[in-house]
């Protein structure tokens, strides 16, 4: 397993992916590490569109400057709302037709969050789209692997998206260490049942050097996007 992973490996070739999932799944910042990742890996244009409606903290907006910095196109419905609205950000459907750009859209608030792009599902449902649901096996919401199952189901007919992998995000925040990315991972894989392919294993940078090759998936690491003053001590 290499330590590392190019992002637009990930992509396999596919220049549209929506991130699904609730709060707590790591969603958001999966999505900001890939569009700066992708930056770095291409000329292509980025869009990046923050479609996530159901939260106050940790939304992709919070990290639009650093987006826009590094030459990423950012869409939002708007700078400053954080109540739950049913627009969305404009240019989607320009950016889903431009066939030279790469588009990422990070869609929240579990199966309700999750409607806003299912009036594009013809085409998110193309071989050039993907689907990831991050998944953190440690939060609450995964519960039992039936619980698991029926929220994975429920956003995804939510989305009507059928291109749809699992990214094994299994950590305690700051206190992670790799023991826990490896038996998290476990836990996943036991509660998928098989039914859904884990596409990638997500671990803070700083973890990967000790994970390498302990897990037989791939491994992206993850640095942390959106940082509040209140997260600082926790994570130096």
């Amino acid at each position: 397993m290499p330590a590392a992973q190019r992002y637009s490996d990930i992509l396999e070739g596919r220049r549209i992916a929506a991130f699904l999932g609730g709060a707590g799944s790591g969603k958001t910042e999966i999505a900001l590490n890939f569009a700066l990742g992708l930056r770095r890996e291409t000329q292509r244009q980025i869009h990046f569109f923050d479609m996530d409606q159901t939260k106050p903290l940790f939304r992709a907006r919070d990290a639009s400057e650093k987006l826009a910095a590094a030459g990423i196109a950012f869409h939002s419905n708007t700078d400053t709302s954080i109540e739950d609205v049913a627009a969305i950000a404009p240019g989607v459907i320009s950016a889903l037709a431009e066939e030279d750009s790469i588009v990422l859209l990070d869609v929240g608030g579990n199966e309700q969050g999750a409607r806003v792009i299912g009036q594009f599902f013809e085409r998110l449902n193309r071989s050039d789209s993907v689907a990831f649901l991050p998944v953190n096996p440690y939060r609450p919401w995964a519960g039992t692997p039936e619980e698991l199952m029926d929220t994975i189901e429920k956003i995804r007919a939510a989305a009507r998206t059928e291109n749809t992998f699992i990214i094994s995000n299994p950590n305690f925040c700051a206190q992670t260490c790799a023991e826990d990315v490896i038996a998290g991972n476990e836990k996943l894989k036991q509660m998928l049942q098989g039914r859904y392919e884990i596409s990638f294993v997500t671990a803070l940078e700083p973890l990967c050097e000790a994970l390498e090759g302990r897990l037989t998936e791939r491994l992206i690491p993850i640095q942390i996007q959106i940082l509040y003053p209140w997260m600082e001590d926790s994570l130096r």
